[in-house]
């Protein structure tokens, strides 16, 4: 009869063999990457919903993510800051600060597309479509990079449009003095408020519903998918409306804690997201259309080409004291031209020296 080898009976044998379970085990427990994400509706949005298929997803390119959810986004982005966690969604306003190259794809007007004297929104989210795919391609990686931070992915909450309490506050004449909310950490909009002759109000997303809901602001410039969560509707009453003419597309955008994750995980972090532009454009699109019809507002033909003129014009401005990257706004230019050949600005190459 055999007899198994002795050193296999041994009690060292078996402290060993349960040492090394064990640091597998806390080797397993160290791999596992938490990510902040924020979100208005907290763990039940939308964009918690995608983070969490993007947590299932990413297993298979090496890497756990645990999420944790916030619905304050300062406080996501300190925790991020702090090395709380590995990685934070938020607002692009917020992570700008990391990455200013994907931070300015938000840049004022950079997406707007006018055909036929009529603001093709459509064909603005085509333009974004075409800067995400760019800085999401292998070709763009070392850009997605910045010191220890990486961009891991880019998506849209959709076209934020002009939203009054007042209908008679449709020119950029009538607002002259008027409150306009204005992020406090985006100078951007404080810039593009003051260029207009009205009065920034701070605020962030925690308090921007309720301000503009009592009166405390003439007008928010937000996407269709907050009019539920912020309960916009008390605020626009029956006086009020939104304006068809967006200003900006904001975006959600994923920042990575580059050494904590595998070699090569920013690349597939943002094919992940990429992935997911047309579920964003379908959450987007039910959002506009839960919005009643007779809240909406289209701008007069002829007033909207002078407003492309001074989104540009503020875009440039802004883009001269170093708050918006100029590459960036060249590849939007071109991802427009692409779009809208016609357009009297195609017929010169860059947007910005």
């Amino acid at each position: 009869m055999s007899h198994a080898p002795r050193s296999f009976l041994r009690p060292q044998s078996l402290a060993l063999a349960a040492a090394a379970l064990l640091s597998s085990v806390a080797v397993s427990a160290q791999a596992k990457n938490v990510v902040c994400v924020w979100d208005v509706a907290g763990k039940t949005g939308d964009v918690f919903a995608t983070a969490t298929d993007y947590a299932l997803a990413m297993q298979k390119h090496g890497a756990t993510l645990e999420l944790k959810g916030y619905t304050d986004e300062r406080v996501a982005i300190e925790d991020f800051r702090a090395g709380q966690c590995d990685a934070v969604v938020a607002t692009s306003f917020r992570t700008r600060q990391f990455n200013n190259i994907a931070g300015s794809i938000d840049s004022i007007g950079s997406t707007l597309i006018i055909k036929n004297g009529k603001v093709d929104i459509d064909a603005g989210y085509e333009v974004l479509r075409k800067v995400i795919q760019v800085f999401s391609s292998p070709a763009a990686s070392k850009m997605m990079v910045d010191g220890n931070y990486e961009v891991g992915g880019i998506f849209p909450l959709g076209a934020a449009y002009p939203i009054v309490r007042d209908r008679k506050n449709n020119t950029v004449e009538s607002l002259a003095g008027k409150k306009i909310a204005a992020f406090d950490y985006d100078k951007a909009q404080g810039m593009m408020i003051q260029r207009i002759g009205a009065q920034p109000v701070s605020v962030d997303v925690s308090n921007l519903g309720t301000k503009f809901n009592n009166g405390l602001l003439d007008m928010v410039t937000l996407p269709a998918v907050a009019y539920k969560p912020f309960e916009l509707q008390k605020g626009i009453g029956k006086t009020g409306g939104i304006g068809r003419l967006p200003i900006v597309i904001p975006t959600v955008q994923i920042m990575l804690n580059k050494g904590k994750f595998p070699e090569g995980f920013g690349d597939k972090s943002r094919q992940f997201w990429l992935a997911q532009f047309d579920r964003a454009l379908n959450i987007v699109k039910t959002a506009e259309k839960g919005i009643p019809a007779a809240v909406w507002e289209d701008f007069p033909a002829e007033s909207i080409p002078k407003y492309a003129v001074m989104y540009r014009e503020a875009r440039l401005d802004i883009a001269k004291q170093g708050i918006y990257n100029k590459t960036t706004l060249n590849v939007m230019k071109k991802a427009r031209c692409s779009v809208n050949p016609s357009d009297a600005e195609c017929a010169t190459p860059r947007e910005i020296d």
